[in-house]
């Protein structure tokens, strides 16, 4: 009789928070915090403001630093390296390389302005993976055509509407080839006709197995796209569970009264 399967790498979680701890000054934001996301999972983390979604969000790529635990993407350690039972902090272009292998896509879209749609798309493979030119440009005009901007390759962000800007965002992402998409309240900034053009990208990618952690406001988004919803309060993931789960029979009192509000 044949024994279990060997655990693989594919099988491991791609993205694992152990006690996470994040404080600003005396304010504690996150108070260890546990998380695994697997391959190909879109986990939509849904709370109040100031909950501490969006500080989570930031240390998975170690744009915030963590007062403690440790966060693992495809099983490498993010932002440190242990020597002697102690984490050190990497250097920064250790730290470059693996924020290369995940895509982050803010509310605020944060292009460059004096660079074209395909300018801001190329730039990080050129330059930090020091990807040829010409290549660069044929994957980001292929990734403008995905998200529906391929005839506003020469385009300036500034004659772009707040929905374009936000699609021009994602591709730039894309064109790292990232193994994990983040998405910080990626539509909180749009005006309402224009939320609906981005959430349509990024339900191209969640059917195309993207592994995506999105924070959002969205819950038509969660309800369709989430393979698992998980609600914060005060810095703590207080439940999770399928979109079926926690949207429409929530067991926490302080989710149903979140959702009460917002559904």
């Amino acid at each position: 009789m044949a024994g279990p399967e060997p655990v693989t790498a594919r099988d491991e979680p791609l993205v694992r928070l152990t006690g996470v701890r994040k404080r600003f000054g005396d304010h504690q934001v996150l108070h260890g915090v546990d998380l695994e996301v697997a391959r190909g999972e879109v986990l939509c983390l849904i709370g109040a403001s100031g909950s501490g979604k969006s500080t989570l969000l930031r240390c998975v790529n170690h744009l915030e630093r963590p007062n403690a635990g440790r966060v693992y993407v495809g099983g490498e350690l993010i932002g440190y390296e242990e020597r002697g039972g102690r984490l050190h902090e990497l250097h920064e272009r250790r730290i470059r390389a693996q924020r290369a292998r995940i895509g982050m896509v803010f509310q605020h879209f944060n292009l460059f302005p004096h660079l074209t749609v395909l300018e801001n798309v190329i730039e990080a493979p050129t330059r930090v993976n020091r990807q040829p030119r010409e290549p660069a440009t044929r994957a980001a005009r292929a990734l403008l055509d995905r998200v529906g901007l391929g005839d506003k390759v020469n385009a300036y962000p500034r004659s772009l509407s707040g929905g374009q800007q936000q699609r021009v965002a994602i591709a730039r992402g894309l064109a790292m080839r990232p193994e994990l998409m983040l998405f910080d309240e990626p539509t909180s900034a749009l005006d309402p006709e224009l939320v609906g053009e981005v959430l349509d990208v990024m339900r191209d990618l969640a059917a195309g197995g993207m592994t995506m952690i999105v924070v959002t406001h969205e819950m038509g988004f969660a309800r369709e796209v989430a393979t698992r919803v998980a609600f914060m309060d005060g810095g703590r993931i207080l439940e999770q569970g399928t979109p079926r789960q926690v949207l429409a029979d929530p067991r926490h009192e302080r989710t149903r009264s979140f959702l009460s509000k917002v559904l």
